[in-house]
């Protein structure tokens, strides 16, 4: 929608789930049941995308992830070349870093943003958003046998109720709470979304 302004701008799309850190380095670090919270990303390479975009920079390299696999792929890159509008989506882009004593500049993500926006749900909604999801991709991708989740295909149905609950549970529910919510007044747009993902509240923020 946006490139069809009437000046056409040149709009690309990335996402912070290049930017984990590659499975291997979970498991060393002992953090694949952590996957997902702000340990878990190489803010580092992060920011060093950001800040090469911001600059104006020819073909910023940002690495690729591949939902099938479940892990970062190693070698495979979006190149992004000097966009009007870069979209960056990611559940980790307004965390706030711990900052330093003696006042040492360190960037945040957010710095780099000219406009954030952050898609809001009640907390009940997202969790059958998420039980729902796993239970539909049992009939597909996981059936894949490519698939980093293709074991849950072939298990009963209430077996994989179970561990999808767990997941929500264990995982997804205190990201959500610890790290994701607490960034949500950081916005500049907050759109929340009802049952059937359709938009019931749209909060501005007033500068």
């Amino acid at each position: 929608l946006l490139a069809r302004w009437p000046s056409s701008p040149k709009v690309d799309l990335i996402t912070t789930d290049g930017f984990l850190y590659p499975n291997e380095v979970l498991r060393r670090e002992n953090l694949m049941e952590r996957k997902g919270f702000p340990e878990s990303y190489d803010i580092g390479a992060l920011l060093r995308f950001l800040s090469a975009i911001k600059a104006g920079q020819p073909n910023v390299q940002a690495p690729r992830y591949s939902h099938l696999v479940y892990d970062v792929l190693p070698s495979e890159f979006t190149t992004v070349d000097r966009p009007d509008i870069l979209i960056f989506e990611g559940i980790n882009v307004l965390q706030a870093r711990n900052l330093p004593a003696g006042g040492r500049i360190v960037p945040m993500v957010s710095d780099f943003f000219d406009f954030s926006i952050y898609i809001d749900a009640d907390e009940t909604i997202i969790h059958n958003w998420y039980v729902n999801r796993f239970m539909n991709l049992r009939k597909t991708a996981f059936r894949d046998p490519t698939s980093y989740f293709n074991r849950y295909a072939s298990i009963s149905e209430t077996a994989a109720l179970a561990i999808a609950e767990g997941l929500w549970e264990n995982i997804n529910l205190k990201n959500l709470r610890e790290n994701i919510v607490p960034t949500r007044p950081r916005a500049d747009l907050i759109l929340r979304k009802g049952q059937n993902h359709l938009i019931d509240m749209v909060a501005l923020r007033k500068l």
